[in-house]
């Protein structure tokens, strides 16, 4: 039984050794995903004014300071979550921009769903437990608040 709890703990002294790496890469699959919706919308700026204002019903808000937002949004925080800096605060930045753009496009499909479903996940993972060892919000905690 000894031999058993041994193999055990070392399996997941391994794999404790492997969350850094996942975050890392949860951030940049995240911040690739939106970084890119970012261009795009910078790209087509009158499509996406025109999207905003007659596809997307995003609740509360002007059509034309949604569009603001979410591009200001999809381009500053996957920065800043790739980076590691105020990642909690990133991370759950585009949680909230995932589930708007989920609620506000009336024809999405059942893949995007998914998509927006998987996206989520990862995102509360990182809300949850921080972007990790590898960023600057660990380097920060560890220089400066360190005990």
């Amino acid at each position: 039984m000894q031999v058993l709890a041994n193999l055990y703990l070392m399996l997941t002294r391994w794999v404790d050794h492997t969350q850094p790496l996942l975050n890392l890469g949860f951030r940049v699959y995240l911040a690739n995903v939106f970084f890119s919706a970012g261009l795009t919308k910078i790209k087509t700026w009158e499509s996406t004014l025109m999207l905003f204002e007659y596809e997307y019903a995003v609740p509360l808000i002007r059509f034309d300071i949604a569009a603001y937002l979410a591009t200001g949004a999809e381009l500053l925080l996957p920065v800043l979550l790739v980076l590691g800096l105020a990642g909690r605060f990133s991370a759950a930045g585009l949680f909230v921009l995932n589930v708007v753009a989920a609620i506000a496009y009336p024809d999405i499909s059942p893949a995007g769903i998914n998509d927006h479903y998987f996206w989520a996940a990862m995102l509360l993972t990182l809300v949850v437990y921080g972007p990790g060892k590898i960023s600057v919000d660990a380097w920060l905690q560890q220089r400066f608040f360190a005990r």
